[in-house]
């Protein structure tokens, strides 16, 4: 059950707080992370999705 609870709380948490993250990246770094981050979570998605079903 926890395996499923923990990462469902991180992406909603990351969807709440998307634009502050980004404007804290943006500033450090000066660059804009929506496509590069979304590539990354649908990546990751795949991933736990694959693993849970084999």
């Amino acid at each position: 059950m926890i395996k499923f609870l923990i990462p469902a709380i991180i992406i909603i948490l990351i969807v709440l707080f998307w634009e502050n993250i980004n404007e804290i990246v943006y500033k450090k770094f000066n660059i804009k992370i929506n496509y590069v981050v979304a590539l990354i979570i649908v990546a990751i998605l795949g991933v736990i999705s694959t693993l849970l079903y084999f």
